[in-house]
């Protein structure tokens, strides 16, 4: 059963990431990105995360992140991974970041990926300019310029740069990903040390440390094979019992009996076994992922079952086709099957988890929730 859903989850294999790694800033940002797309239209309930990382913090989440992510399937994030270096470069003006986007999935489309940088606020109120690099060769000796942003020393939160430019160098062809730089000068051109104007880096608090977040667009649908609900076999020779009942009148038999099916008892009947929606809960704790996926928890699924039996009344959504369907399975059975209880409308689901790297994902997946039901 594992299996099923992790492929339905579009997973190999169960992940199992290394969370003794302390890094919380891209799960906090990534909890707030759950949080925008689920929280007013499903009314999901945060008290896992509050309880697993800090949720005093305004949101990370801005109009830019909301628009990217209307369009995206998959959202990663990646932590930086250059060791602490101010003890060994106390001079230096300019900060360096490494990311590893080795796990990138192959087949969807990069849209956009983006630099958080967090940034403390100073006493001091002057304008800076900060700029970010990629390193195209090794020994910073060929930086070429990403993006620029005007701050004030009075500014305090998550900075956001534009680096999907690199980010898509970095895809295809790994060996151009030697990391990003940026660089802080002040309205005269004096660079001057990054942690001067409060922009934190690894000697900071875990929660305020730079990450990046790439957005993705699916390119392909996956379609998993359908099961038979049934195996039981149905006469399809449409000849058998065809010239009996080939000049039935239609219309007067089916209010006949439309007319001797009104009465109390026969409509309870339809109303307690017609075809509707029934409540199915799949909990992801009880399955022991709990370790790896973030949230929900579980998901209410729902399922349809019930009859299409005749006549298919208007609250059992039945279509044209399934309502001629059970005219002529009531004419004659062994011709044709009755229509078949099924959703009509399904919503996705958002899921957030860590991968094997502990890199923390936001996807989406389609048709996961019954809305609906009714005869097909």
């Amino acid at each position: 059963m594992q299996r099923e859903i992790l492929s339905v989850l579009g997973l190999t294999h169960r992940p199992r990431p290394h969370l003794q790694e302390k890094h919380t800033s891209a799960p906090m940002f990534m909890m707030d990105l759950y949080n925008s797309m689920n929280v007013k239209e499903h009314n999901v309930e945060f008290s896992f995360f509050k309880q697993l990382f800090m949720d005093d913090e305004p949101s990370f989440v801005g109009p830019q992140e909301n628009y990217l992510l209307a369009d995206a399937d998959l959202v990663m994030s990646f932590v930086n991974l250059l060791e602490n270096d101010t003890e060994l470069c106390q001079q230096c003006y300019t900060k360096e970041l490494r990311f590893d986007l080795a796990d990138i999935p192959v087949g969807d489309q990069l849209t956009a990926v983006e630099l958080k940088i967090y940034k403390d606020q100073i006493p001091y109120n002057e304008t800076y300019q900060i700029t970010v690099f990629q390193e195209t060769q090794e020994h910073n000796s060929k930086l070429l310029k990403l993006d620029t942003q005007i701050i004030y020393g009075s500014d305090f939160g998550w900075l956001t740069f534009d680096v999907t430019a690199t980010s898509n160098d970095w895809v295809l062809n790994s060996q151009y990903n030697l990391g990003l730089q940026f660089m802080v000068e002040t309205t005269d051109g004096k660079r001057i040390q990054p942690q001067s104007v409060g922009l934190v880096d690894r000697s900071g608090s875990q929660e305020k440390q730079p990450f990046i977040v790439a957005f993705f667009r699916s390119e392909t649908v996956h379609l998993r094979s359908v099961r038979s609900t049934s195996g039981k076999p149905w006469n399809q020779d449409k000849t058998k019992g065809s010239k009996e009942h080939e000049d039935l009148p239609l219309g007067n038999f089916t209010e006949g009996f439309m007319s001797s099916s009104s009465s109390t008892h026969s409509s309870k009947r339809f109303l307690k076994h017609a075809c509707k929606k029934h409540e199915l809960y799949v909990s992801f704790r009880d399955l022991g992922w709990q370790d790896w996926i973030i949230a929900p928890e579980g998901y209410a699924a729902y399922y349809c079952d019930g009859e299409c039996a005749f006549p298919l009344n208007a609250y059992m959504n039945a279509t044209n086709h399934a309502i001629v369907q059970t005219l002529v399975h009531f004419i004659n059975p062994e011709t044709v099957p009755k229509p078949c209880c099924a959703p009509t409308e399904l919503q996705g689901i958002s899921v957030l988890y860590f991968d094997d790297s502990s890199n923390v994902i936001l996807k989406k997946y389609k048709n996961m929730v019954v809305r609906s039901c009714g005869c097909h």
